[in-house]
């Protein structure tokens, strides 16, 4: 099972950068570990899949078809802090980023990154008063009221609203047949 814990703090909560950048997400930890996962859940392919995991050691282990050479775990402060590296970045890349530790049969999950990659960055409002800068802004990150996160992961809540959708879609052929039927009764005793 998957459960959202505050014992894992990530950092920045969304990232907007351009492809070939490189980028970091870091994972702060406050409990004991052997090490820590890292997931991306992407919404196009509503896929969760696993990257890496590096233990204490420093050793890393990663997923099938994942690319050393792109994702990369550094480890800081004794144990406390473990960052991802991710270069070559490219609009495949998009999703959120979760960092994630083992305890008792559970992974616990931290409150995740989302990182958006494309090609051209938006251009950012003109403004009469001030110049518009020409360096590219990086990170964004949202207000933290807009972000507050229960205690279910995607995991949870996105099959659960992809079976009210499609409870919803099946009801669409009942309701068809019962406003034809209700209209036949409708002209046979108009008829009479």
């Amino acid at each position: 099972g998957f459960c959202m814990t505050l014992l894992l703090t990530q950092t920045p909560e969304y990232i907007l950068t351009k492809t070939n950048n490189k980028t970091e997400i870091l994972c702060e930890l406050k409990q004991e570990h052997t090490g820590v996962y890292w997931y991306r859940w992407s919404q196009d392919r509503q896929h969760f899949e696993f990257l890496v995991f590096s233990n204490t050691l420093g050793k890393a282990t990663y997923g099938t078809n994942v690319s050393q050479d792109k994702f990369s775990v550094c480890e800081a402060r004794s144990h406390s802090s473990y960052s991802l590296h991710i270069s070559h970045l490219h609009p495949s890349d998009s999703g959120t980023y979760y960092c994630s530790v083992s305890q008792s049969s559970q992974l616990l999950l931290g409150s995740g990154t989302q990182l958006r990659v494309v090609d051209a960055l938006p251009l950012p409002p003109k403004t009469t008063q001030t110049p518009v800068s020409k360096k590219p802004v990086l990170w964004i990150t949202k207000s933290k009221a807009a972000s507050r996160t229960g205690p279910c992961s995607p995991l949870v809540w996105i099959p659960l609203a992809a079976g009210v959708l499609l409870l919803l879609l099946g009801l669409i052929p009942s309701a068809h047949r019962l406003y034809r039927l209700r209209r036949r009764l409708w002209l046979r005793v108009h008829r009479q």
